[in-house]
Parts: C-alpha cells; sequence; structure tokens
C-alpha cells in the first residue's frame, strides 16, 4: 500500500514511516520542518526513512503549498502534523489555527480530490479538558486553545464524513513518550536535566496523573486503527498505566542513578489535572493492548538520550 504521513520528520511520525517501511509499504513523507524546535532535530529523525528505497520525501507546508504531487497514488493518509504544546497556544491563537485547521482543510480537502481510500486523523486526549479520565464518551470541553484547535480539526473531518462519506477515522493519543521525543515535553526535558545535574520545575503539585504511552504502543494502535477503525468513529490511543508525575519523576531518577531536586511552581493554564486512557474500543475494535510499562518505556528512553549524548541517534 502507499501511505502518505503528514508530520513525517516528527517524533511520532518518524516511527510510523519506519514502522510501515519495515513492513514493506510504499511510504511518502511529508513534513514542513517548521522552527517549533529545531529542525536539525527533525531532519535527524527522518534520516533513516528518508533513505529507505520505499519512500519520497516531500518537504511542503501544509498551509499553503500544493498538495496534489505528494498525493499521487496514496491509497491511505495518516495526518500526524499539528502545531502541538499547551503554553504557546495561549499567544501564537492565529499559528495554531492554522497548523491544527486550516492545514487539516486543505488536506482532507486534497485527500478527497486523489480518492484517497483511507484517511486517519491523529488527535489528542486534550479534546477531553482538565480530567480526561475513561472512554470516548467522555463531554469534551477542552481548556486550552490547542485543545479546541485540535476539537475543531476533529469536528471539520467529521463532516467531511458525514456530508461526504469521506472514508476517515480519529484516534485520541494520551501524552506519548519514548525515544525521539520533543524537547518542549515533560521526560524530554526532565531526563536531560537530571543528566546536567540540576534541578527539575513541576507546574502544580506534582500530583497530576497521566496514562503515558510508549512511542511503540502508539505505532502500533495507530496503524492498528488505519486498518481496523470503522469510518466516522474514535478512539482512545493510550497506555496501560495511570502514574503520578512525582512517580514518573522517581522512575527516571532510579534509571539515572540520582535523587531527583524538584522545584514547584504554579500550575499553568490548559494544563491537565488527571488523564486516565480507556483503551476498550480500540481493544474490541482492532484488537489494541498497550504492552510496555512505564519503568521499561522510561528506561529505554533514557537509553536512547544517552546515546545521543554520545553521538547516536
Amino acid at each position: 500500500m502507499r501511505i502518505l504521513i503528514t508530520g513525517a520528520a516528527g517524533f511520532i511520525g518518524s516511527h510510523v514511516a519506519e514502522r510501515l517501511l519495515g513492513d514493506g509499504h510504499d511510504v511518502v513523507l511529508l513534513d514542513g520542518f517548521t522552527d517549533y524546535y529545531d529542525p536539525a532535530n527533525k531532519e535527524r529523525n527522518v534520516a533513516a526513512a528518508s533513505q529507505h528505497p520505499c519512500a519520497t520525501l516531500h518537504r511542503l507546508d501544509l498551509r499553503v503549498d500544493d498538495l496534489a504531487p505528494a498525493l499521487d497514488g496514496v491509497e491511505a493518509v495518516i495526518h500526524l502534523a499539528a502545531m502541538p504544546g499547551l503554553p504557546r497556544s495561549w499567544t501564537e491563537m492565529e499559528a495554531y489555527i492554522g497548523c491544527n485547521l486550516l492545514a487539516t482543510s486543505r488536506l482532507v480537502t486534497a485527500a478527497r480530490d486523489a480518492a484517497v481510500g483511507r484517511f486517519l486523523l491523529a488527535s489528542t486526549s486534550s479534546v477531553y479538558g482538565e480530567d480526561a479520565l475513561g472512554d470516548e464518551r467522555q463531554p469534551l470541553r477542552p481548556v486550552s486553545p490547542y485543545g479546541v484547535t485540535k476539537l475543531a480539526a476533529e469536528h471539520l473531518v467529521g463532516a467531511y464524513v458525514r456530508s461526504h462519506g469521506f472514508p476517515a477515522s480519529i484516534v485520541r493519543y494520551f501524552s506519548i513518550y519514548g525515544p525521539r521525543q520533543r524537547p518542549d515535553m515533560a521526560y524530554h526535558r526532565f531526563i536531560e536535566t537530571l543528566m546536567d545535574g540540576g534541578p527539575l520545575t513541576v507546574f502544580g503539585d506534582g500530583r497530576q496523573t497521566r496514562t503515558s504511552t510508549y512511542i511503540a504502543d502508539c505505532v502500533e494502535g495507530t496503524l492498528r486503527a488505519l486498518d481496523g477503525a470503522a469510518v466516522g468513529e474514535v478512539y482512545n490511543i493510550g497506555g496501560g498505566e495511570r502514574l503520578e508525575l512525582l512517580e514518573a519523576i522517581a522512575i527516571i531518577g532510579e534509571g539515572l542513578g540520582v535523587t531527583p531536586e524538584v522545584r514547584f511552581e504554579p500550575a499553568r493554564a490548559g494544563d491537565q489535572r488527571h488523564t486516565g486512557a480507556d483503551t476498550t474500543k480500540a481493544r474490541e475494535a482492532f484488537g489494541y493492548r498497550p504492552a510496555w510499562s512505564p519503568v521499561d518505556g522510561l528506561r529505554a528512553q533514557i537509553a536512547w538520550h544517552r546515546g545521543l549524548r554520545e553521538g547516536g541517534t
């Protein structure tokens, strides 16, 4: 199958690309290489996939560029590209609307024109709001502009499904972590800071909880959804265990052999208090079962950080 991945040079996209290429698919890699974080990191992420004989890389901005060449012959689309992060969304709303809503609109229109047979939108637990606890029937009450734009993208895709029969489904990710995690994300920052011998900054009391999802589980859930999700349906993709933030910090400290010093700052507007993914629907629909424990996943991420400092990728 020929599959287009948007955001292919990002944290999740690069892992999805490598898995699909390993499974024998032709993969179209699309990324705008924006400067949300250092584009050199993205170049490193996608280096292996882009050199594969069954991969084609398109450096395109979904908001403005012609998308037809990238969609030529494509049978399925995994739409991972987005403007991530909560804090910046309060002050850069135009960018979030452009990247998360306008870009999705242009991609869906182009995919429909190209008669793509399958479309999967990656969304987020942030659409649920401050407490994301339970299954897909939770109220949708985002508490950040980021969550608002991602929910709007979901509604847009849903409108295409209902009005045009567009063959789309949606997955909602819960706190993905692991090798290549974005530099602004908590576990990445914590590991790097502790490796440098510095204190950690925690926003809030540290008792907030997360169902963190290791990247391999995220990839598995994504590809199972591409094959088995029902058109028009939404599925949670999350890890199997829920941790307090301070518990995660303790696991990281143990993995690094250090005792973390933690400094507390006021909670940030838009941060979720608790997330707990009920993935029953995904399990029943396409057999998704998270396999990675937080201890094993965080150890794997620590090993990656150490490898980077030794000149690895």
